[in-house]
């Protein structure tokens, strides 16, 4: 795997890439240190983008400016995740700018409502965030949840405020064009 860092209006990313494609994205929040720390793990060595890895470092840099992006046709390099969390990978892929969806939701299109917490732990595990969208999994009650990336919850919250979503929110009440009635 070849990794690099690049700087985005939200601050420093890291992206990992194999032949295959995208197989690590690391949001901001950490010095460069402990970005390339994260980065390097299993032998990652810094790498030139080409010209297909370059593209999604420009959706990411255009992504952090606030304009809208549709990540689901960036390849990705999956191998070594578990098949579960392939599957709730595959499921997330599909909700697109502005949308939620809810941990719960998820387990139910997986086939069990008892899978929640599992689908929280693929969520924790995702190594490709941002791309695979797990900010877009929301509790059932609208409010963030977990998130794993530097920052947390907050970090999650401002991802979500790029696209319009607002705290609290109903989840996937933006893909039926409702607003937040707090706020107007």
């Amino acid at each position: 795997m070849r990794i690099t860092l690049f700087d985005t209006e939200l601050g420093a990313f890291g992206i990992g890439w194999t032949d295959a494609g995208i197989a690590r994205l690391q949001l901001p929040g950490l010095d460069e240190a402990a970005l390339l720390t994260r980065l390097a793990r299993d032998g990652a060595v810094a790498g030139q983008p080409g010209a297909a890895v370059a593209d999604v470092i420009a959706q990411v840099k255009a992504y952090a400016a606030g304009k809208v992006v549709d990540f689901s046709p960036v390849a990705l390099d999956l191998g070594g995740v578990a098949a579960f969390h392939r599957r709730a990978y595959a499921l997330l892929l599909q909700i697109g700018w502005g949308e939620t969806t809810t941990y719960g939701a998820l387990a139910r299109q997986l086939g069990d409502v008892g899978l929640s917490r599992a689908v929280g732990q693929a969520m924790g595990a995702n190594p490709i965030p941002l791309i695979i969208p797990c900010h877009r999994v929301l509790a059932c009650n609208g409010k963030p949840g977990g998130f794993s990336a530097p920052g947390g919850a907050e970090a999650k919250l401002r991802m979500l405020a790029l696209e319009g979503v607002a705290a609290g929110a109903h989840p996937g009440q933006l893909a039926f064009g409702f607003q937040d009635l707090e706020r107007g």
